[in-house]
């Protein structure tokens, strides 16, 4: 009979079970991971991941939460700690994206890559989801406010968020040389920016 464990214990195990499921995750796809790879590269019995999670899609939902949590902190940390206008706002969240993707970049993928066709069944991942689409799209708020873009701040947010994603993509990807990143990132979102002015 397996010995109790402490809630230190049980914290402590799953966090060591995460960290290697969103690696495992990030480099084989959700369907190329088995709980015994996780088990193996954690040095135990195939069962034991069974008694901190009841299969491999709650460990999926548990690291993508992370990951959607880590994210929003760090946009939610950038816009809190800017002073100045919408325009300098909206520059620090980009950088914390940025930053975010190129820091963590197992994270960011299992955020965007990685599709979780029962995510509705855990609903800790989609407050997480959420709040991370709040984020992204709240400091637009303050470029309408401010009449440097006009129409709806959501949909503004979004587009923003997809252009940033296809610059990231290509960065992660090896795709977009560095010298050049600054200077498409800038024309993207110059024109983006020219396009949403006030008429």
């Amino acid at each position: 009979m397996p010995r109790v464990l402490s809630t230190a214990e049980i914290s402590d195990f799953r966090e060591r079970l995460c960290a290697v499921a969103e690696r495992l995750f990030a480099e084989r796809g959700a369907e190329g991971v088995t709980l015994r790879q996780v088990a193996a590269e954690l040095g135990v019995s195939a069962m034991t991941p069974y008694r901190y999670f009841k299969d491999k899609d709650e460990i999926l939902a548990a690291v993508r939460t992370s990951a959607f949590e880590r994210f929003a902190s760090a946009m939610e940390a950038a816009y809190a700690g800017t002073t100045g206008d919408a325009r300098v706002k909206s520059q620090a969240v980009a950088a914390a994206y940025m930053q975010f993707a190129t820091e963590s970049p197992q994270a960011y993928r299992l955020m965007v890559d990685i599709a979780q066709l029962n995510e509705a069944d855990y609903p800790e991942l989609v407050a997480a989801v959420e709040r991370s689409r709040a984020t992204m799209t709240a400091y637009v708020q303050g470029l309408v406010d401010e009449g440097v873009v006009a129409g709806d701040p959501y949909q503004i947010g979004l587009a923003f968020w997809a252009a940033m994603h296809g610059v990231m993509s290509l960065r992660l990807a090896g795709k977009l040389p560095q010298e050049d990143e600054a200077a498409v990132r800038g024309l993207i979102f110059h024109a983006l920016g020219k396009g949403l002015k006030p008429s």
